[in-house]
């Protein structure tokens, strides 16, 4: 059962860094104007994304400084998503699979 848990877990995170990475996508398109914000599709899938990343990304870049208005707590976050995934996720299912 607990490594059902810990799967599900890994699923969760994974979950989080494709929402990510659709939200820098999405970010990039409207700051090149490639998105328009007036349409209606547009505005209603990166509001959502926002409001999904908001609350992990928020606290991280009042943190981190901002490099020439370059956002790097995407990548911050990627790093500490693949740390406790190599670090204590993965030698955690290893335990239990094998122990």
């Amino acid at each position: 059962m607990l490594f059902g848990l810990l799967q599900f877990i890994d699923l969760v995170l994974s979950l989080v860094i494709w929402i990510i990475i659709a939200q820098v996508i999405v970010s990039w398109l409207l700051a090149f104007n490639i998105l328009n914000m007036s349409n209606r599709f547009v505005a209603t899938i990166a509001n959502a994304l926002y409001q999904i990343t908001e609350p992990v990304l928020g606290p991280l870049r009042r943190v981190i400084p901002s490099f020439g208005g370059l956002d790097i707590s995407p990548i911050v976050l990627f790093l500490a998503i693949y740390f406790i995934r190599l670090v204590i996720l993965y030698p955690l299912m290893n335990s239990i699979r094998f122990g």
